[in-house]
């Protein structure tokens, strides 16, 4: 009988190990899927967060940033952000060759929308250094940063 016993403890030691592993399997396969998720797509994956403040955008500027305005020309000639690109969001795809592959990207608009529409259509262009301005020059113009008019 002692023998038998022994044979049910090992049993019992196995199938705890067996769900121990198991366990930690199942782990690991949901970690690497959430991994997958949150990093998305390679090609949609951006090296900056995907929104940023206007505090953070005029940082990224001064540092070099390449600022660009997706909006339309007459919201342009009212005022934009000195030194930036104006492309109008519905000509981007057209003028991709016109945006920096090498520089980090701020893409802004008047209010965050449509900046974060360019945003994403550079990162499926395969731009890595992207990211949106949050609140567009709305936020920019109320924080006091400085904006030019005209052409």
């Amino acid at each position: 009988m002692p023998n038998k016993a022994h044979r049910k403890a090992q049993q019992q030691k196995q199938q705890k190990k067996n769900v121990l592993i198991w366990g930690a399997a199942a782990l690991v396969v949901f970690a690497v899927i959430g991994w997958i998720i949150a990093s998305g797509n390679s090609n949609t994956s951006s090296s900056l967060p995907s929104e940023i403040s206007v505090f953070e955008a005029l940082a990224r500027k001064d540092a070099g940033a390449f600022i660009l305005d997706v909006r339309q020309p007459e919201e342009w000639n009212e005022a934009h952000i000195p030194d930036a690109t104006l492309i109008p969001l519905d000509q981007l795809t057209a003028r991709l060759n016109e945006v920096p592959k090498d520089r980090q990207i701020v893409v802004v608009c008047r209010t965050g929308h449509r900046s974060a529409t360019g945003r994403d259509l550079l990162l499926q262009s395969g731009f890595t250094q992207v990211t949106s301005m949050a609140g567009g020059l709305n936020q920019w113009k109320a924080a006091g940063y400085p904006t030019v008019s005209g052409p």
